[in-house]
């Protein structure tokens, strides 16, 4: 599943990388390694658990919880919500987008009232809608990072070669993930999304076979299809070494213990090539003339502002973490409810509403890999963070 360093050297001319060598492995592809981060850190977090006991039974919590909070918070401060709040910088923000899509704005307002109802009546139907979104979100910016290689690798590949890519990223995620439902161990925190999932469908060992089965045949088929085009001299090293990489970390993935903080580790990954790859974009749109009648995005954009673009990502992960603050203090200190219960709905309350925004807007975003054009003269572009 892994692809050989030999891969490489398909790559004809330095156009087939995105940027350059460097910010593609740094940002795009072997920033994979962040993939594990969060569940080395969790685990990590468990071995202090006597110094940790105190401050976890000050919210009511025990260690096991605390602890997975406290990644699950710092991933979301850190990456997670300045990734989702970058997608604005290319939709809401931009007035040229908010002139030509006014019904896609407007109508993402009542994604907010859709997850406030789901996390009051009913968190683990919330959960399961959000990690199916989820995991179909991160495969479209694959796919989409997949078309923006082939569209800077111009006449491009055969049809055949895009839907062997395809399949083998579509696939990759759900083998073990299946394995776990239908044994009933598909938990994401305190919350057993088996159980919900078993209320749709019947659970069994036919989740496995069906989604093993797909993904074998898509994985044959990509690596046969890579094996002729590197024959030919036509193969995308680039392209093809970030879908290898990709294939076997969202394989193994779903068989750590924590899922919670497991996927928070492809979170990381995920939002990472996000602010890496939207800044990038923003910043050709800049050197192309785009953002004129966008002076914030421009300033955001232009060649040394990457700083300042996180910075204003991070602002809003602030405002939104304080936010969740207030709902938590209302629902454990003033309703009465339970840690666990008020801080999950207070966390996914204020995140889910605009994380599920951000996912609307990018299902159109990542049918546009044409925005990766580059301008008559491209100035050296600083790094994304």
């Amino acid at each position: 599943m892994s692809v050989a360093a030999a891969t490489m050297t398909g790559a004809r001319t330095q156009e087939n990388w995105l940027h350059s060598r460097s910010w593609d492995l740094t940002y795009i592809s072997l920033s994979v390694v962040l993939v594990a981060s969060p569940y080395l850190a969790y685990l990590g977090l468990l071995r202090l658990a006597p110094a940790l006991q105190g401050l976890a039974d000050v919210f009511g919590a025990n260690v096991d919880s605390f602890s997975r909070n406290l990644v699950n918070g710092f991933v979301a401060l850190v990456v997670g919500g300045p990734h989702m709040y970058a997608t604005f910088s290319r939709t809401a923000l931009d007035h040229d987008f908010a002139k030509k899509h006014p019904r896609l704005l407007w109508s993402s307002l009542l994604i907010p009232v859709v997850v406030i109802s789901l996390a009051l009546i009913n968190l683990p139907l919330l959960l399961t809608v959000f990690f199916f979104w989820a995991s179909i979100h991160v495969l479209h910016q694959i796919i989409y990072i997949t078309e923006l290689y082939n569209y800077k690798n111009k006449p491009g590949q055969t049809l055949f070669s895009r839907l062997t890519d395809y399949g083998v990223i579509l696939t990759c995620l759900y083998p073990l993930a299946a394995w776990k439902i239908s044994t009933g161990n598909f938990s994401i925190g305190t919350n057993n999304l088996s159980a919900v999932i078993g209320k749709i469908v019947p659970l069994g060992p036919w989740m496995v076979w069906l989604a093993g089965g797909a993904f074998g045949i898509a994985l044959v088929a990509w690596l046969v299809d890579s094996a002729n085009q590197w024959r030919q001299g036509t193969l995308n090293g680039p392209k093809t070494f970030f879908i290898g990489l990709t294939a076997t970390a969202a394989f193994f993935v779903p068989a750590l213990g924590n899922l919670d903080t497991a996927f928070q580790g492809m979170n990381v990954w995920h939002s990472l090539q996000y602010l890496a790859l939207t800044w990038m974009l923003n910043n050709l749109r800049q050197q192309r003339g785009e953002l004129e009648r966008s002076p914030f995005v421009k300033r955001l954009s232009a060649d040394g502002s990457a700083r300042r673009y996180y910075l204003w990502t991070i602002g809003l992960t602030v405002a939104d973490i304080a936010l969740a603050g207030v709902i938590f203090v209302i629902l454990r200190f003033v309703v009465g409810q339970p840690f666990d219960f008020a801080f999950d709905r207070s966390y996914y309350i204020a995140v889910l509403s605009f994380l599920w925004i951000h996912y609307y807007h990018d299902h159109y975003l990542f049918t546009q890999p044409d925005v990766i054009q580059m301008p008559a003269r491209a100035p050296a572009m600083a790094p994304a963070t």
